[in-house]
């Protein structure tokens, strides 16, 4: 954290209301200026379960080095300008302990961002989030958008010492080690009680810092579905809008055979983009082979494609975003 004085009273105050009570909390300071140091210091002299951490080497650096101190088994993440539920421990660890196969493990969140007008995105996307509480869930959803706020995490500490910890590169370390541990075989879930309050303010790294640009997050979806997917098979993508031609041209860039685009819209079908044809959802039964993706934006609509693709006999369908 760093120079969080106006949100870390109420941060630790939320921890220190805990109703499960075996805990530490590690706060690394990345050389706060304004006060914060004071208030953790404080914070620690009150309470023996609170240590700080000098740091001042960015969040990656922040995140390993606390990750390192800690001598639980159960590791939480959470910032310095959000506030946890007097439950969110308890219910957490109690669903850990009861599900061993259960890696890391979330909760759903209320989204506090002040009433700000240019926030709609923000709202949607917690939306949207919520909505994804299995395994089964998220994994089908973990190339649309990072299916986790990162603040609601517990995880197993062996799972993050495992994968090698946070990776310090040019994009989200979040959405990278959740890619990471999907591609590991490790398995997620979310608890559906809200256990957590997520500040969204305008100084958030996720919106001043290139790291957290869109193109970032797409440069790692993509290097992933590369990954994932042997290089001779042909791709057929859902929707050729915005995202679906994105996906093509990333595709068609990387070497991958671009076979065809399906659309409802019939103003689009028979049309050729990017060197493929455009194709109604019947014709895509010839496609079958292929791997399919759910390439747009809505999840009403990604949800129209599974059960159109289901009804094919589709068996390979990715969504992406």
């Amino acid at each position: 954290m760093r120079d969080a004085v106006s949100t870390l009273g109420a941060c630790l105050e939320s921890l220190r209301g805990q109703t499960f009570a075996d805990f530490e909390v590690l706060a690394v300071d990345d050389a706060s200026r304004d006060g914060s140091a004071q208030l953790l210091a404080l914070a620690a002299a009150a309470d023996p379960r609170f240590r700080v951490i000098a740091g001042g080497h960015g969040l990656v650096a922040a995140l390993n080095a606390g990750a390192a101190l800690a001598t639980g088994d159960l590791l939480a993440r959470m910032d310095a300008d959000d506030v946890a539920s007097p439950e969110r421990l308890a219910r957490q660890v109690e669903r850990l302990d009861a599900d061993p196969a259960v890696a890391v493990l979330g909760c759903r969140v209320s989204l506090v961002d002040d009433g700000r007008s240019d926030n709609a995105g923000m709202r949607a996307y917690v939306d949207w989030s919520n909505t994804l509480l299995t395994h089964d869930a998220i994994a089908a959803d973990m190339l649309v958008e990072s299916p986790l706020a990162h603040p609601s995490v517990m995880m197993r500490a062996s799972v993050l010492r495992t994968l090698g910890g946070y990776r310090a590169f040019d994009g989200p370390e979040d959405y990278d080690l959740w890619l990471r541990a999907t591609d590991a075989g490790m398995r997620f879930a979310k608890l559906p009680e809200v256990l957590l309050r997520w500040r969204d303010g305008s100084g958030r790294l996720s919106r001043t810092d290139a790291r957290y640009a869109p193109g970032r997050f797409f440069d790692l979806k993509l290097a992933s579905f590369l990954q994932r997917t042997p290089p001779a098979d042909p791709i057929v993508v859902w929707g050729a809008g915005p995202i679906g031609k994105g996906w093509a041209r990333a595709l068609i860039a990387a070497g991958r055979t671009l076979r065809a685009f399906v659309e409802v819209d019939p103003r689009k079908i028979g049309q050729t983009v990017h060197g493929a044809p455009v194709i109604g959802v019947d014709a895509a039964r010839e496609l079958i082979a292929a791997v399919h993706l759910a390439a747009v934006g809505r999840p009403d609509a990604r949800g129209r494609i599974r059960a159109a693709a289901a009804a094919l006999g589709i068996e390979r369908l990715v969504a992406v975003a």
